[in-house]
């Protein structure tokens, strides 16, 4: 089976191993000649990297480098990056890595030509309308993890560092203009790297399966995106250089990113301040929480969870679905509690707080409060799955 194609949906992206070498091509179709190259720190001095920029480079595009970025970004980092763009004179970003690097280029490139604070773009009802959309430079996305999706996203996540709060700045044209989807970027990531992006990628399909509303082509999407994962993230833990497992996992992370432009839910709410206050990784928070939520949303998801059981060859319905999610959490080294990551009880009430503000509850199955909230924090850092089944009411 071949694993190289191109496709325009939600953008364009050229998809395959060895794609990479179609980079500064993928430049000139969305207008670069001047990209400031932007990744995290850890990827700064990676082969991969250094081959990325010798492509744009040897093709005579004037490129500079940007890698002042963290794990879990902060507006610092995005300032930071600005500052960068206009001191090369940039005429668009190439945002290359997993999520943070992805996140703080699609930022810089749209940030670099507004005047409001980034927080004025917070994806809060039209907010994104404040921007001028003219000014925002053009994107090309590369993924070296599959686990966000963010190369196919409109959207952009950010930690206040004031706050300690994580925001999502969205606009439609924060979309890339093209992806380079190259799974042999992916074959360096070590196994509990590619775990715990890949628990990212399964908690957006089944959050977005999850939501409430009629979209029947986020449900398609969503639904297959998590039978990928199912099938091929245990076999990329296993062998990172299995590129068949590779290429499906990439591909799950763009559907899971794709699909929850329907929504997401408290899953995200609760992740986001944990990253925020405890710089956890994002992708082992939602593997954490996963079945704590899922749990506290029974009554309005136990019928489609009973569906996607049977569809995955797994018995018991809902309660067998949950069992499969603990059992693949155990092996893809992913922790049971949050106190395990380092979370206490003393700051329930403000984690409780933040997950009640962040956007994404607005896209769980049932409506969560602060009250709700904290009654699943407490469960998730002490281990009680029998708690997390009357969080909701």
């Amino acid at each position: 089976m071949t694993f190289t194609s191109s496709w325009n949906y939600p953008t364009r992206v050229l998809f395959g191993p060895g794609r990479i070498s179609e980079l500064a091509a993928a430049c000139g179709t969305a207008g670069i000649t001047r990209p400031l190259f932007v990744t995290d720190a850890g990827l700064k001095d990676a082969d991969i990297t250094k081959r990325a920029l010798d492509l744009l480079d040897g093709a005579g595009l004037k490129v500079a480098l940007f890698s002042d970025v963290k794990g879990n970004p902060t507006n610092a980092n995005v300032e930071a990056g600005v500052a960068a763009y206009r001191a090369h004179e940039a005429d668009g970003v190439v945002a290359f890595g997993g999520g943070s690097g992805l996140d703080v280029g699609k930022l810089v490139a749209f940030m670099v030509g507004q005047t409001r604070p980034v927080w004025d773009f917070e994806d809060v009802g039209d907010w994104w309308t404040r921007a001028d959309a003219a000014k925002i430079a053009p994107i090309v996305a590369v993924p070296t993890t599959a686990g966000t999706g963010s190369e196919v996203g409109r959207a952009a996540v950010v930690t206040n560092e004031e706050t300690h709060e994580k925001k999502i700045i969205f606009h439609p044209k924060m979309q890339p203009v093209v992806v380079v989807a190259d799974p042999e970027l992916t074959i360096g990531l070590p196994p509990k790297l590619t775990a715990w992006t890949g628990f990212d990628a399964l908690a957006h399909c089944l959050e977005a399966f999850s939501a409430p509303g009629f979209h029947p082509m986020a449900d398609g999407i969503a639904v297959n995106g998590a039978r990928l994962i199912k099938t091929y993230l245990p076999r990329a833990v296993a062998d990172g250089s299995d590129i068949e497992a590779r290429a499906n996992m990439l591909a799950a992370a763009s559907m899971g990113a794709a699909a929850f432009q329907k929504g997401l839910g408290a899953i995200h709410s609760m992740s986001h301040p944990v990253g925020a206050i405890y710089d956890t990784h994002h992708g082992l928070t939602n593997g954490v929480v996963m079945p704590y939520v899922f749990l506290a949303n029974r009554p309005a998801i136990e019928e489609r969870f009973s569906r996607i059981a049977k569809s995955f060859d797994i018995e018991g319905g809902f309660d067998g679905f949950i069992g499969w999610v603990l059992e693949f959490r155990e092996k893809l080294f992913v922790a049971n509690t949050l106190a395990d990551l380092g979370v206490d009880e003393s700051r329930i009430g403000e984690l409780a707080a933040k997950a009640e503000a962040d956007p994404s509850t607005g896209g769980n199955p049932l409506p969560f409060k602060a009250a709700n909230f904290e009654t699943l924090f407490r469960a998730a850092i002490r281990g009680d799955l029998e708690a997390a089944k009357g969080a909701a009411s």
